[in-house]
C-alpha cells in the first residue's frame, strides 16, 4: 500500500471550511494583533486582507450543499487547523479546549478508548505503535504496527495525530469501526472495537529463568516513573542478576518521565540535551546515585520512538547496556503545548534533542548493537519471540 499524506491538503480544507466563519470580530482582532508583530511574519496586514477577500468570495458565491453540516465553531476550528497544518510539520497541531483536556487526561494515565498507542508513519498515516494488555484493542486482536486507513468509514488522509486520537476515542460502550492495513495481509481488515475505560499501566514486569529480570515500558507518562521504580525494586528483591528492558513499540511520551526513569539506572552525566531555534541549550543531567550494577540489555524496534530513543540512546552512550532488535524510529525532536487564552492550544515542535555523545537521531534512528528480526508468524501463531530470545542469549553471555 502506498502511504501518502499532504499537509497542504489540510490548509486547503481548513480554508474552504473555516473561512466561511471568518466574521468581522475575528478580523478586527487580527488587525489589532498585526500592528504589534514584526515585518516578515506569516500573519500581517496582507494576509488579513487576503483572508477578508477569500471570506467575501466564499460568502457570496459558495453553494452550501452540505446544508450546514458543520457548526460555525467547527468551521472556525477548520481555519485554525489549516493555519497550523501549513507549517508542514506532522507533529504540530491545533487543539480545541476539549482536545487539550483529552491530551492532559491521556498523560494522567486514565481515559476512554481502545487501549492502543497511536503514532504517525513517515507518510502521515496513524498506526498502532503499541497495544495495552487487557484492553479493547487486545480483545479485538489489533496488533502493533497496524496502519489505520479509515475510522468509522471516514478516510484518515490528512489527519494529524490529535485528530486521529480524537476520532478513535469516545464514550465507554460505544463502537469504533477501523479499516486496517496489516503487513502480510492481502486485503484491508475491517475491525469493530468497543470502547472502554483504559487505565494506563505503562510498565509490566516478571522474572525469567536464570535470574533474569524483564521490564516492559509501553509509554512514558506521569505514572511511569513510580511504576518503573516498583517494577525495578521487585525484580531486584527477587534476586535479578541481569535485566532486559523492553522498549519495543514504545512511541515516547513525557520528557520528565523518561528523565525520571533514566535517573534510576544511569551513571552520572547527561541523559540528553535540547536546542531550540533560539540556540538555547537545556541540559537534562543524571546524578548517578542509582547507577545499575547488573548487566542490561535493551530491546528496541522500528516503533521505538522519541522518549524511548532518548533512554535507549543514553544507555548506549554511557556504555551500561546493549541494544538488541531493529533500528529505532528516528524522532529527534520535542513538542510542547502552548495553551491560548480561550482554552484552546497549539502543539508545536520547539526543539531538537541530542544524545550524550551529541547525536541527533531525527530521521535516522538508533542502530542496535545486535540486529535481529521479529518472526511475526512465529510470535502470533506459536508465542515465540525471536527478539526476546536473542536478548536473553546476549544477557546470559554477559552474566557469566
Amino acid at each position: 500500500m502506498k502511504k501518502k499524506a499532504s499537509f497542504a491538503a489540510g490548509l486547503i480544507i481548513g480554508l474552504c471550511v473555516g473561512l466561511i466563519a471568518a466574521v468581522a470580530v475575528g478580523i478586527a482582532a487580527y488587525r489589532h494583533y498585526t500592528r504589534l508583530i514584526a515585518p516578515g511574519k506569516v500573519v500581517d496586514e496582507f494576509t488579513i486582507q487576503k483572508i477578508n477577500l477569500l471570506s467575501d468570495v466564499i460568502d457570496t458565491y459558495s453553494y452550501d450543499y452540505m446544508n450546514d453540516e458543520y457548526t460555525v465553531e467547527e468551521k472556525r476550528d477548520g481555519l485554525y487547523r489549516g493555519i497550523v497544518d501549513a507549517i508542514g510539520d506532522k507533529y504540530s497541531a491545533y487543539m480545541t479546549a476539549e482536545e487539550l483536556a483529552e491530551e492532559l487526561e491521556d498523560n494522567a494515565g486514565v481515559y476512554y478508548g481502545i487501549g492502543a498507542y497511536v503514532s504517525l508513519t513517515e507518510d502521515g498515516y496513524p498506526y498502532l505503535s503499541g497495544i495495552m494488555e487487557g484492553t479493547p484493542a487486545e480483545k479485538a486482536q489489533l496488533r502493533s504496527g497496524d496502519v489505520i486507513v479509515e475510522v468509522d468509514g471516514e478516510s484518515v488522509l490528512g489527519w494529524d495525530l490529535d485528530e486521529a486520537v480524537a476520532h478513535i476515542r469516545g464514550e465507554e460502550g460505544t463502537v469504533v469501526h477501523l479499516k486496517i492495513y496489516r503487513e502480510g495481509e492481502r486485503d484491508y481488515l475491517e475491525i469493530d472495537v468497543t470502547r472502554g475505560e483504559v487505565q494506563s499501566q505503562t510498565v509490566a514486569h516478571e522474572m525469567l529463568e536464570d535470574d533474569i529480570g524483564y521490564i516492559v515500558i509501553a509509554h512514558f507518562d506521569y505514572v511511569t516513573i513510580e511504576q518503573f521504580a516498583e517494577a525495578y525494586k521487585d525484580i531486584r528483591d527477587h534476586g535479578a542478576k541481569g535485566l532486559i528492558l523492553d522498549l519495543r513499540g514504545n512511541p515516547g511520551g513525557l520528557v520528565t518521565s523518561v528523565v525520571g526513569v533514566a535517573e534510576q539506572i544511569l551513571p552520572e552525566g547527561l541523559v540528553f540535551y535540547e536546542e531550540g531555534s533560539n540556540g538555547r541549550r537545556i541540559d537534562y543531567p543524571c546524578d548517578g546515585q542509582n547507577e545499575i550494577d547488573i548487566p542490561l540489555v535493551v530491546l528496541v524496534d522500528q516503533y521505538s520512538a522519541s522518549a524511548a530513543e532518548i533512554l535507549s540512546g543514553s544507555i548506549r552512550d554511557h556504555g551500561v547496556g546493549t541494544l538488541v532488535g531493529k533500528n529505532t524510529f528516528g524522532k529527534g525532536i520535542v513538542q510542547d503545548v502552548k495553551q491560548l487564552s480561550d482554552g484552546s492550544a497549539v502543539k508545536l515542535t520547539v526543539s531538537a534533542y541530542y544524545l550524550p555523545n551529541g547525536d541527533n537521531i531525527q530521521g535516522t534512528g538508533i542502530a542496535p548493537d545486535v540486529e535481529v528480526d521479529l518472526d511475526v508468524d512465529a510470535y502470533y501463531d506459536e508465542g515465540i519471540d525471536t527478539q526476546l530470545d536473542k536478548a536473553i542469549e546476549v544477557l546470559r553471555s554477559q552474566m557469566k
